[in-house]
C-alpha cells in the first residue's frame, strides 16, 4: 500500500508553531522519587538528566512573553477541541489506515517538515529526533527509552493525513469531556468552546469520575495521542514508554499539577516517567548536527527490537 500524503501542507508553518510552543514549555516541577522504592532500571530512568546541566533554562520564554502566533494558535485549539471532534477523530483513526511504512521511513517522511526560517536551529526533523534519542543514550538510559526519544514526535505525520490545521496536531494537550482546568495555558480562550458551558462536559468531572485513571480519559487529539494509538498495539514498548509518548505534551498534568484527582495508582508511576523524559524533549535541541548515516545502523537495530513487524500501519 503506497502512503497517501498531502504534500501541499505548510510544513514550515507547522514547524514554526511547534518550535515556538516548545520554547515556552518550560518544566515547572522537579523529578521526585522516594528513596528506595524504585527498581535498578527505574533508578536509571529517574535519575536527574545530566546532558542539560550547563544549559541556561532561563532563556526559554514563559507563556506571558510568547509571540502572537502562539497565542492565536492556542485560541484556535481551545475553541475547536471538543468532545464531538475528538470522538470523530478517534473513529476516523480506527476506520482506516493512512499509510504503511517502517519507523525509519516515517522519520524520513517527517523530515520533509523543515523550518528554514527558525532562528534557533537549522536542523531537520530527523536530526531533532536523533538529538533527543542521543541525549537519552548519553545519560545511559534504557534502550527502550532511547527508542521512545527517537519516535516521540512521529505523530506529526498526522499533519499530512486528516489534520484540519495545526491546532489538532501540536500544542499542549488536556482532557475533553470535563471542565477545562485553569492551569491550562490561556484558560480564558476556552470560553468560545461549545463544551465550555455544557451541562455535563462543563462540570468538574464531566463524563469521568474521581480516580477513574487516565486510560479512561479522552485527551485532546494531536500528534501525541495519535502516535500512542499507533504504537501501543504494534510494539513491545513498556507502559512507561507509552506514557512518555501520550503525555509528553500534557503540561497541565505533569508540570502544573492539574487533573491529579483523575489519576489511579498506575498513573502515579507514569507521571514520574513522563517527568523523567521531558527534559530530553525540551532541552536537547541545538545546532550540533547528528551524523544520521553513522547513527542509523544502531537505531535500526533498536527499532527491530521493539517493533516485531517492520511495516507499521499508520
Amino acid at each position: 500500500m503506497s502512503p497517501s500524503f498531502n504534500t501541499e501542507r505548510d510544513g514550515q508553518a507547522l514547524e514554526a508553531i511547534t518550535d515556538d510552543i516548545q520554547e515556552v514549555n518550560v518544566l515547572k516541577a522537579a523529578l521526585k522519587v522516594k528513596q528506595g522504592t524504585a527498581t535498578d532500571e527505574e533508578i536509571n530512568i529517574y535519575e536527574k538528566s545530566q546532558f542539560d546541566a550547563e544549559k541556561d533554562k532561563a532563556k526559554f520564554r514563559m507563556y506571558e512573553d510568547a509571540c502572537d502566533r502562539v497565542k492565536n494558535f492556542y485560541r484556535e485549539q481551545h475553541e475547536k477541541q471538543t468532545v464531538a471532534y475528538n470522538l470523530k477523530a478517534r473513529n476516523d483513526f480506527k476506520s482506516k489506515t493512512r499509510a504503511e511504512m517502517s519507523i525509519w521511513e516515517a522519520m524520513e517522511r517527517l523530515n520533509t517538515l523543515i523550518d528554514e526560517s527558525d532562528p534557533d536551529t537549522s536542523l531537520s526533523q530527523i536530526e531533532h529526533l536523533l538529538q533527543t534519542a542521543e541525549s537519552i543514550r548519553k545519560d545511559r538510559k534504557p534502550r527502550w527509552m532511547q527508542l521512545t526519544g527517537l519516535i516521540h514526535d512521529l505523530g506529526k505525520l498526522l499533519f499530512f493525513f486528516d489534520a484540519q490545521g495545526q491546532w489538532d496536531v501540536v500544542g499542549d494537550t488536556f482532557p475533553v469531556g470535563c471542565a477545562f482546568d485553569k492551569r491550562i495555558i490561556y484558560p480564558d480562550t476556552f470560553k468560545n468552546n461549545p463544551d465550555y458551558n455544557h451541562e455535563i462536559y462543563g462540570t468538574k468531572y464531566g463524563i469521568y469520575s474521581p480516580r477513574c485513571g487516565l486510560d479512561n480519559v479522552m485527551l485532546s487529539w494531536g500528534h501525541d495521542e495519535y502516535l500512542y494509538h499507533v504504537v501501543k498495539d504494534q510494539s513491545t514498548l513498556p507502559d512507561e514508554a507509552l506514557a512518555m509518548i501520550r503525555y509528553h505534551s500534557f503540561y497541565p498534568w505533569h508540570a502544573a499539577g492539574a487533573y491529579h484527582d483523575l489519576m489511579d495508582e498506575h498513573d502515579k508511576k507514569m507521571l514520574e516517567a513522563v517527568k523523567a523524559f521531558n527534559p530530553y524533549d525540551l532541552y536537547s535541541k541545538s545546532d550540533d548536527v547528528p551524523k544520521v548515516e553513522e547513527l542509523k545502523p544502531y537505531y535500526l537495530e533498536l527499532i527491530d527490537e521493539y517493533f516485531p513487524n517492520r511495516v507499521i500501519k499508520w
